[in-house]
Order: structure tokens, then sequence, then C-alpha cells
């Protein structure tokens, strides 16, 4: 099904049902669940997304929201609102909006609602409602609005548990539950929400498992990898091969080049020395970039990619465990360096490759779709 005006092309909503058995079992201080849309517009165009919520808690943190996040073609977040300035608290059912708009750089609008800590977080009614080209706002479809088609078995059911759509996330501190107690029609969703801790500050510590100084500068490491994958994991084979141009370096490319660089400095810091033939072989192209990194690292995943920089990593963080911080303090043999120095670089070595990267993202061009040609039955000379 489609809603077409002169301004605008919005699609029927989709989700992914999955089976709890199929889902993962992650712990967070929050859970959230989402449905998201194709839209395309040659002006900017407002929507609005309308719901029902209440909040039965204890918890002074105790607190529920709608969700709308709007992602252009070029990765980044068009227009985003979460109502966490001003979110849902009350015990009985109020009605809440969210407006916003989009324009012609959209890719996607994802809706949906959210709840954070511990408490019952009812939610009930949700519409969306998108400007049409007389000014007009049309309520969109959307599965499963009111919840009337929720399951003791799949209370979710046409929407996805995350904040991507198909995302099915199952977190160990909430549970949906189907309830009567509803404000549309005879059934809404309830979360509740049990045993949340606080979430860990946004903060440099030293890791366990490592001498403080070390601890702190895993922390760095891991912190930055983690910024890396978190702006390449949704790419796909097209993206990860895009060449801005004839000299550039493809996403892909650069992935594989922070992981030679930091098996580089693995066997510089660890054993003394630089690579030999084999290592050479293996990581010369990724190290180099170039024509050779163009030529070497496509068509392949991203998982293939965060595979393989997941087990440097490991490799990295298993043998600083087996040192100090006076170990940091000594040279790297001919490098002119310490290893506290060098494993700073492999840090800021990363941040320097992400900026390059999220340029790269914005100048990636949609893929052309090429349609396939049928052979004519007659060929003629």
């Amino acid at each position: 099904m489609q809603f077409k005006t002169t301004r605008l092309l919005f699609l029927l909503f989709t989700a992914i049902s999955i089976p709890a058995s199929a889902q993962d079992a992650i712990s967070r201080s929050w859970t959230s669940f989402t449905q998201t849309i194709d839209v395309q517009a040659d002006k900017e165009v407002d929507f609005k997304l309308t719901g029902k919520i209440k909040v039965i808690t204890e918890d002074p943190e105790g607190v529920a929201g709608l969700w709308a996040r709007v992602d252009n073609k070029n990765k980044e977040t068009g227009f985003f609102d979460n109502m966490m300035d001003r979110p849902a608290t009350s015990e009985n059912w109020k009605a809440y909006t969210i407006e916003g708009s989009f324009d012609q750089e959209a890719k996607t609008l994802s809706i949906g609602g959210l709840c954070m800590r511990n408490g019952d977080f009812y939610f009930d009614d949700l519409k969306l409602l998108i400007q049409d080209e007389n000014g007009n706002f049309v309520e969109a479809p959307i599965q499963n609005a009111s919840f009337e088609l929720s399951t003791t078995k799949n209370p979710l059911s046409g929407w996805s548990s995350g904040i991507v759509e198909g995302e099915q996330l199952k977190i160990k501190e909430y549970d949906p539950q189907v309830t009567e107690d509803s404000t549309a029609g005879t059934q809404a969703i309830l979360i509740k929400g049990r045993g949340v801790t606080p979430p860990r500050p946004m903060e440099i510590v030293a890791e366990d498992g490592y001498t403080p100084q070390m601890g702190v500068l895993v922390s760095m490491l891991d912190a930055m990898k983690e910024r890396v994958e978190g702006s390449v994991q949704k790419h796909s084979v097209y993206e990860l091969d895009y060449l801005m141009d004839e000299k550039a370096n493809s996403i892909g490319a650069l992935i594989m080049h922070l992981a030679a660089a930091e098996k580089l400095y693995q066997v510089m810091t660890f054993e003394g020395r630089f690579f030999n033939k084999e290592e050479e072989e293996k990581w010369g192209s990724a190290l180099d970039l170039g024509a050779s990194g163009r030529e070497a690292f496509k068509g392949h995943e991203v998982g293939y990619y965060l595979d393989i920089y997941n087990e440097v990593r490991a490799e990295t963080k298993k043998e600083l465990a087996k040192r100090d911080d006076a170990w940091l303090q000594e040279e790297i043999p001919g490098a002119g360096m310490t290893n506290f120095y060098g494993w700073f670089h492999v840090m800021e070595h990363q941040s320097s490759h992400l900026g390059q990267i999220l340029l790269l993202q914005k100048r990636i061009k949609p893929e052309e779709k090429v349609e396939e040609i049928l052979p004519s039955e007659t060929i003629k000379n």
C-alpha cells in the first residue's frame, strides 16, 4: 500500500517479527520499539506523531516518551526527538505529540516509544500524520498502532523491539505485555521495567584486569573503536566499496587499514621489530592503501572487516594485560618513541580515519539499479 502526493511518497510500515528464542538478550537501562518508512520529498514536509502514555513507578528516573528520527541519505540525522526534555511521568493516561519535518535529503522516518529505568510503562493509540500537498495532515498507516493485534506470545506484533527496523533486541530488564488497561480499543501495551541499574556514565576509567595507566589506555582505545564500528556497521557492500574518486580509499579499506596499523604496533611494541615478509604480504595492502588497497578490499560485507578488526583488538588487549605501567614508559627499539606514545598513536590514528570515514559517508551517491535487459527473440544483422 502506498500514499502519494505530488510532494512526497511514503511507504507502508513493515516490521520483522523474530521468535523470542532467536533474540539476543542484553542488559540496558532503557528499551524501545519502532517502525520505519521510506520518505521522499521535494520540499520540507511536516509530520506529527501522537500517542497516549502513562507511567506507574517509584523510580525518580522512571520515564517514558514517544520518539521520532529522520535519517538522511548521507547517513546523518535530519530530525530527532525522544521527549526526554519533557518526558511522560503521569500516572494517568495522557496524550503526547512530537512535531517534526523532513526534506529532500531525507531517506527514512522511524517512530515509536521508549521507556527508561524501573516502572510500568503503558502505550496506546499511536498515530502518524504527514502533511500533503495542500498542507493538510493525513494519517499514515501504522501496523498495530493501538496494539489490538498484540498477543501474549508477541506483544509487539508489527513493531521492531529496538531503534532500527528489523532489529529485535531482548532487554533483560524489560518485559513487554498485553494489557486491557487501554484508551483505544480493548488492549494496549505494557512494558515492565525491573532491576534496572543506573547506566555507567560516559567516562574514561581503568578497565579491570590492567594496571592503572594501562587500564585507562585500553578504555580509550575501545571507546574510539566503538565509534568507528558504530559509524560503519549498517553499511551495504556498495557503500563499503564506494570510491569518491579514482585516488580515494573505500570505507572497507580504511577499516582494514586500522586493523593493519594496530597489528604493526603489536609487533613493534610486544616483539621489538617490524613486519616480517609473511606479515607484509598479509597486511601490506591494508597498511599502504592506495591502488593496492582499492583492488584488495571490495565485495565484502561489513562483518568481514569488523571480525578482523575485533580479532586484532582482542590480541592487543591480551598482550597489554601481561604488561604494567612501567612498560609503557619503555622505548620501542628503533622507533624513537615510548610504548605509551605508540599506543596513543594507535588511538589517535583511529580518530583521524574515523573523520575520513564520516566524510566519505557524505559523498556516497545512491546506488543505481540496473534493469535487466532481455534479449530480443530475433537478432538481425
